[in-house]
């Protein structure tokens, strides 16, 4: 199992006994990351989290995607989560996501996992190109990408939906070197 640490945080995948903390921390959430993962709704339930643990076990089993839990340095106080996905073979890239909890916001957690995937895409997937997606309203994840070191592509019209809802979103890039 591919464990990361990031500046006193554990990536690590999920476990079945991750679940309750997870619903927890997406409940906990839904004024702030509600608004950018649509997934992230009052209800969230443990059976939807293991659900998307089998997802991502899959999803990595398979190669095409890359999803970690962000926990404190113990390995089991959930933070959020991050991930590489809508990994591109043919063009050799992918996309860099993350979230963390409303109560752990602005302490590190999102850098430090975003830093360490980065660094995991390019050094050990042999990846060439990270982009970051970011709502157009998205403030917080725009800083935040530019705290990385991404470099600010443009602005691309109606490139995320949110919901039922297609709005226009900031392109970031990372390449290795970074």
């Amino acid at each position: 199992m591919t464990t990361l640490h990031a500046n006193g945080f554990l990536l690590r995948p999920y476990t079945s006994a991750d679940a309750p903390a997870f619903a927890a921390a997406v409940r906990e959430s839904l004024s702030t990351v509600g608004k950018w993962m649509p997934w992230a709704v009052a209800g969230y339930s443990e059976e939807e989290a293991l659900s998307w643990f089998d997802h991502c076990d899959a999803c990595r089993e398979n190669g095409t995607a890359y999803e970690f839990g962000i926990f404190l340095a113990d390995g089991v106080s959930v933070v959020g989560g991050a991930g590489l996905n809508q990994i591109n073979a043919a063009h050799n890239f992918c996309n860099l996501g993350y979230w963390v909890r409303e109560s752990a916001q602005r302490q590190g957690a999102a850098l430090a996992a975003a830093s360490a995937l980065a660094k995991h895409a390019f050094g050990q997937l042999g990846l060439t190109r990270v982009e970051i997606v970011v709502a157009a309203e998205n403030t917080a994840s725009f800083a935040l990408a530019l705290k990385l070191g991404a470099l600010h592509e443009g602005l691309a019209r109606n490139r995320l939906r949110l919901g039922e809802e297609t709005v226009a979103a900031h392109m970031f890039s990372l390449v290795p070197g970074f």
